[in-house]
């Protein structure tokens, strides 16, 4: 399983009930970079963490989810 962060925002942005133009607002950036941002697979941690602090949510966890899954997995194959 590989994390799509960008999916993962918009998901959490919808779920919130938020729009693109708050969220740009906040980030202080267009409605344009905030699709090129749900648009990417990959991202800067210093921008994932902006925002998280934004929607007060903390997406790292996402990739210690995925990375628990895959030493679990290791563990049960052996």
């Amino acid at each position: 399983m590989s994390i799509h962060i960008g999916k993962e925002i918009e998901a959490e942005l919808r779920r919130q009930g938020r729009g693109v133009t708050w969220f740009a607002q906040r980030l202080h950036c267009d409605r344009t970079n905030v699709y090129n941002i749900f648009k990417r697979e990959g991202i800067d941690t210093i921008l994932l963490q902006r925002i998280g602090a934004v929607l007060n949510r903390n997406f790292f966890l996402l990739y210690c989810q995925e990375e628990l899954g895959r030493v679990e997995k290791v563990s049960t194959d052996v």
